[in-house]
Formats: structure tokens, C-alpha cells, sequence
């Protein structure tokens, strides 16, 4: 989707890579027709019978993107499908079923020529839109309703500032000038997303917004299947170099009459224009130098004199003359290969007929994509979830349990009750009207990002408790000591564990460590003092117990004199064998003076093997 060909693959160099927490307190504008498409295949290829993925897609990744990546999301949805991507959306239609693209019908054309209007998409993909934006708005998510394109929308929210980033694998959306695009967003993951900003792409590359669609218009684009027979990427971006941005438009349609003299530097040069005009002079066939080989036969060459040869020297393979008739005689050629290839160019473009396209360059350059005025600007608020709703609305469609859904539903409550807590220090609310903040257990590693694990207590109401046994409440102590790391091919948020400790029953959530700094200051400092002075006892009973190690390992009685190895190992064997007994000291000899045992390492024949004469001597 977008321009066709490698466009992307141009862009690749430009791209850089994020992590988790550049979109967080951003607002991201997401276009949400292509996430469906992009993940519903990819949920149906590993669960083909999961029951409405487009709504399983977009709850977990809506709540994932919420509340891990701290992003405030904005929803934008296609409207009327403009008549120039008909064709496109009959082709990729016959390409996802599975059906022969040769096969294509041609587009309907009315009484002037022009293609018919498409008034309604794939009925069966509409419902699903209307779906997931139903869903949307219960999770208190602005959904905003384009004109025509999503990616125009979400373009224009970009470019006027209203959200910092768009979140498309469309490449259209840089002709409708956006500023920043992400290609594809992974929550889960360790792996970073391709983050692409215009302004590394214009000065990468020296291509600005006009000459960008001028490559759409050449190669092709979801509103022009084929572009311009023969134009590939780089032939476009050749082509479109040889004009600066504010021209390109123009030239392409002066191009597109056949006006190819009015092109200024496409025209061709006379030959005087690069040269001298002169006829290049006759040069020697043995060396290749001005002259030739009769006349080098009477006076030697003044190019192979300056090389320090007395005789004409006979040229090597590849030879070049470097005289100043040869050297403007490239560059005449050069310039006349330039101009074959420029001409060339405009006479394919010429021949295309109805190019450009007025109403595909309008289209992009337009600023109306969506109902709003330009004075009141767009209506995006982030409501708090309806809960209750929610969970009708899944169990109606999905046919989870209501505790599932509650459960998976924690993350995205506890981000908003941090938000309200960091922007109101409101001590008396709770999260989800029953848990009150308690401490922090510890910093947990999710995914490659450092969080806090937040313990909940919940509050006291009047509702009847069931025992239950411990052997059912224990939580896996794998999860409470060391990182954490998983990948959920699906987005699934991490799920709230319950912790038990002294008969309290706590929630345990992940948490963003700056957000809970704002929401509880004092808390979170006296996290960071209980954690420094466990690590001050940690260190120092690793020292004592060094300490003690070496203790043992020590003397009882030190000489002050530095022994010899020899004298070392045979010190530390006195000490040591004393708890024998004492009669195995009499009879094993042992226990004598350091004295003893050199004058027993005189005895020893020096003439055997070392290993042989350590073992008789220590053993």
C-alpha cells in the first residue's frame, strides 16, 4: 500500500530506530483500517479459528499502547472511498482471496471518460470498522472519521500539529505531508520500530514533499496502479533530481503536453556550447599522444619526452589521453549521453496519456481530510473506560468471562489513575474503585525496560471473602525475584498477579517508573531509601562473610616474613592436622618444624620428576 515499487527500501537509510518509551505522553494518530489488515492476517495464520480478531486485535494492542507505551492514541477511520483508488481496491481484493490479478476488470468509465465513483467499501470489513470503533470509544479513545483517506487524516493531524507521530505502514502519508511516520509498533517486544522523520529523509536524500509525489505520480501509487511504463525508484529519483522542488509539478506537466523545449536544461546543447566546436585532432595509433606516427618517427613525442622515454612508447589497454581536445571531448559526450536519456525520459512521459493527474496531485497537496474547521481544530479527549459496558460488549462478542476481562483491563485503570493522581493528589480515590496504593515490591525488566512492580491493597469493603486455599493463591516465586521476559505474538499487556504476604491479599502491576515518581513522590523515595540501605547490608555482609573466609583461611600465628610456596603449603598441612589426633600425628611423622621438612627435601633425589618429588615431600 502507498507508492509502488521499493519505496520503502529508499527510505530505509533515513529510518531510526525507538524504543518503547518515545511515544510515551505523545499523542499518536493510528491508522486504523491498515492495523486491522496488517494483524487480522497475521492472528488467523496462527489461530484460524479465532473468533473476531479484528476486536481482539484492537482491545489488547489499544491497551498495550496506552498504558506500557504511555501514548494517548488517536483513532482515524476511512470514509468515502475516493474514485481514483477503485481500481487499486479491486486489485488488492482479487490479490488477498486469492484470485488471478490478470483477471481484473477494467474500471467503469462514464460519459467523459472519468472512472465511476465506488460509493460503499467491503461490507464486510465496514462492520468490522464499526465494530472496533464502538470499542474504541467504551475505552474512552477519540475515533476521528476521515473524508476519504485515513492516512490523509492522519497526515494532516501530524503536519498541523495536532499529534506528534503517525503510526501507518501507508508510505501515502508522506505525499500528504506528514512529519513523522512509524511503520510497524510491536508492545511486546525487545526489538526497536522504524521511527521515519521527514526532515532526515529531505536532507538524506534532497527530495522535498512536491518531488516525492512527483515519484508516486512516475512509478505509481494506490490512486495510479502503473505510473509511467519504465520509470522504476531510481529512475524516478534521477528524473525528479534534475528539477528543484517548487518546479517539479510544473515540468511534469509541461513534460506531460509534450513541451519538452520549454524544459530548461532538458533541451539539447550545441556542440560549441561544451567545446571548442573544432574537429578533435588526429593522435598517434602506437602511443595515443597528439600527432602522429609518422611525424614521432622524424621528432619524438613531447608526452612520452615528459615520461622519461626517448622513443614513442606504445599505449597500454585502457589508455586515455589527458590532452585538452580529448578531455572536452568526453565531456561533450558525457553531456550528450545525459541529454539522449533526459530526452528519452520526456518523450515516455509524453507519451502516457492523461499524465499528470490533476486530481492525484490535488488530492495530496489538499489540508481538508477530515470534518473539522481549521479555527476549532479537531475534538480529542481521553475518557476513562466504561467498564461495565466493556465488559458486555466482550462477552457478547468475544464470549469471555467478565473476570478475564477485568483482569486484562487493570493496566490501562492503573495508568489512569496515576494520571489523575500525578495531576490531582487525590489521596481518597481508588484504583477501580477497590485498590489503594501500598509500596513498591521491587524494579522489574519487562520486554528490555526497567518498571515498577506496584503492590495494591485493596480496600476495605463490605463484601464476603471465600477461603481459599494457598496452594491456589501461591504465586510462582520465579515472578517475584529476577526479570521477567516474554512475547506475546498477540500484544497481550503483561496480567496483574495477586501476592500474597501475612494474610494480605496485594495486586501486582507494572508500572512506568517516571509516572509513579509523579503520582507518589514520597513513596517512591522512601522505595529508593530502603533499597539503598538493603544494598549497604547486602555489601556488607558479602564483606564479613569474606572476611570471616579469610579468617579461617589465615594462620593462627603470623611470622611477618613472606614464606615460600613450599613453606606455605607446608604450614597450612601442620595446622590442619592436629584434629586428627594426636596419634596419627606420631605415626604419619607429622607435625614437625618447617626445619624437618627441609632437610627431609634435601634427602629427596633431586634427579626425579617434579610431580614425583612434590607428591613424596606434601603427601
Amino acid at each position: 500500500m502507498g507508492v509502488g515499487g521499493n519505496f520503502w527500501d529508499l527510505l530505509k537509510p533515513y529510518a531510526h530506530n525507538e524504543g518503547v518509551d518515545f511515544l510515551r505522553d505523545k499523542r499518536v494518530a493510528v491508522d486504523l483500517s491498515f492495523w486491522l489488515v496488517q494483524h487480522e492476517a497475521a492472528i488467523r495464520s496462527r489461530s484460524p479459528r479465532a473468533r473476531n480478531p479484528h476486536l481482539r486485535t484492537t482491545f489488547f494492542r489499544t491497551v498495550a499502547l496506552f498504558s506500557k507505551m504511555g501514548a494517548y492514541p488517536v483513532f482515524v477511520v476511512d470514509g468515502t472511498p475516493s474514485p481514483l483508488k477503485a481500481q487499486a481496491r479491486i486489485e488488492r481484493f482479487f490479490r488477498m482471496s486469492g484470485l488471478d490479478p490478470t483477471a481484473l476488470p477494467k474500471p467503469v468509465e462514464d460519459e467523459e471518460g472519468e472512472a465511476s465513483p465506488v460509493k460503499q467499501r467491503n461490507q464486510a470489513f465496514t462492520r468490522c470498522v464499526r465494530e472496533c470503533m464502538e470499542l474504541l470509544r467504551l475505552l474512552g479513545m477519540p475515533v476521528l472519521e476521515a473524508r476519504s483517506e485515513a492516512e490523509g487524516l492522519c497526515a494532516q493531524l501530524n503536519s498541523e500539529g495536532h499529534v506528534d507521530a503517525c503510526i501507518t505502514a501507508d508510505s501515502d502519508a508522506f505525499l500528504f505531508g506528514a512529519t513523522c511516520v512509524i511503520k510497524r509498533l510491536r508492545s511486546n517486544s525487545k526489538e526497536p520500530f522504524e521511527c521515519y522523520n521527514v526532515s532526515d529523509i529531505e536532507a538524506g536524500l534532497g527530495l522535498g514533499r512536491k518531488q516525492l509525489i512527483a515519484i508516486a505520480l512516475l512509478v505509481g501509487s494506490d490512486h495510479n496502479l502503473h505510473g509511467v511504463p519504465g520509470f522504476g525508484v531510481d529512475t524516478a529519483v534521477r528524473f525528479v533530481r534534475l528539477f528543484n522542488e517548487d518546479e517539479i509539478l510544473n515540468r511534469l506537466l509541461e513534460i506531460g503536453k509534450g513541451d519538452i523545449d520549454l524544459v530548461n536544461g532538458i533541451t539539447k546543447s550545441p556542440r560549441s556550447s561544451v567545446g571548442s566546436g573544432n574537429v578533435r585532432s588526429p593522435h598517434c595509433s602506437n602511443c595515443g599522444h597528439p600527432g602522429s606516427k609518422s611525424a614521432h618517427l622524424k621528432i619524438v613525442c613531447e608526452y612520452c619526452v615528459t615520461n622519461g622515454s626517448r622513443n614513442c612508447m606504445k599505449k597500454s589497454s585502457g589508455f586515455k589521453c589527458t590532452c585538452s581536445s580529448c578531455a572536452e571531448e568526453r565531456k561533450f559526450k558525457e553531456h550528450q549521453r545525459r541529454e539522449n536519456w533526459q530526452i528519452k525520459m520526456c518523450k515516455i512521459i509524453s507519451a502516457e496519456p492523461k499524465f499528470p493527474n490533476n486530481e492525484i496531485i490535488a488530492l495530496f497537496l489538499a489540508n481538508n481530510h477530515g470534518y473539522y474547521s481549521e479555527k476549532d481544530g479537531p475534538s480529542l479527549s481521553w475518557d476513562k473506560p466504561k467498564v461495565e459496558d466493556l465488559i458486555d460488549f466482550l462477552t457478547y462478542h468475544q464470549h469471555w468471562e467478565p473476570s478475564y476481562i477485568r483482569q486484562r483491563m487493570i493496566p490501562m485503570l492503573s495508568t489512569v489513575y496515576l494520571r489523575e493522581m500525578a495531576s490531582t493528589q487525590n489521596e481518597s480515590s481508588l484504583l477501580n474503585d477497590q485498590y489503594k496504593f501500598h509500596s513498591i515490591l521491587r524494579v522489574k525488566i519487562s520486554h528490555g525496560h526497567p518498571y515498577y512492580l506496584v503492590k495494591w491493597k485493596r480496600a476495605a469493603i463490605n463484601t464476603v471473602v471465600h477461603s481459599v486455599s494457598t496452594e491456589q493463591t501461591e504465586v510462582d516465586q520465579t515472578q517475584l525475584s529476577g526479570s521477567i521476559e516474554s512475547t506475546d505474538p498477540l500484544d497481550e499487556p503483561d496480567v496483574p498477579t495477586i501476592l500474597v504476604d501475612n494474610g494480605c491479599w496485594f495486586l501486582l502491576t507494572d508500572e512506568n517508573i517516571n509516572l509513579v515518581q509523579a503520582a507518589f513522590p514520597k513513596e517512591v523515595n522512601n522505595f529508593m531509601e530502603e533499597k539503598g540501605s538493603e544494598e549497604f547490608r547486602s555489601k556488607q555482609s558479602k564483606y564479613m562473610y569474606k572476611a570471616g573466609m579469610s579468617d579461617k583461611l589465615a594462620p593462627s600465628k603470623s611470622t611477618g616474613v613472606q614464606l615460600s610456596i613450599t613453606e606455605f603449603y607446608r604450614s597450612e598441612k601442620v595446622l590442619a592436622q592436629p584434629a586428627l589426633g594426636d596419634d596419627s600425628e606420631k605415626k604419619s611423622g607429622k607435625g614437625k618444624s618447617p626445619g624437618d621438612h627441609r632437610r627431609k627435601s634435601d634427602d629427596v633425589d633431586k634427579n626425579l620428576p617434579k610431580s614425583v618429588r612434590r607428591r613424596l615431600l606434601f603427601d
